[in-house]
């Protein structure tokens, strides 16, 4: 296990809290889109840090995400999110039901 030199966490959590903000986004325009109305329940589920651990470290994971949106742009992060965590989300969703 390597230790993170301070700079480097900060720089991790930083990107992460970007990344974040883009995750809440896409799952805020992809209720209203999919079912035309506001759920808090179903944005929970998409982006809370139980969820994003099944592809790593929650910090990690939206740190990714914050730097495709540096890095690429809004709909960079938006595709990267729709290919890697979308169809796990639709999975456990119609699991749930």
């Amino acid at each position: 296990m390597s230790i993170k030199a301070p700079d480097a966490v900060r720089i991790e959590r930083e990107e992460a809290w970007i990344g974040d903000a883009v995750l809440c986004l896409f799952a805020r325009q992809y209720i209203l889109r999919h079912q035309g109305a506001m759920d808090p329940g179903e944005f929970t589920a998409l982006t809370c840090n139980a969820f994003l651990s099944a592809f790593g470290p929650p910090t990690r994971v939206e740190c990714r995400i914050g730097q495709i949106y540096q890095a690429q742009g809004l709909e960079a992060a938006f595709s990267y999110i729709e290919q890697l965590i979308l169809p796990l989300y639709l999975k456990q969703k119609k699991n749930r039901r």
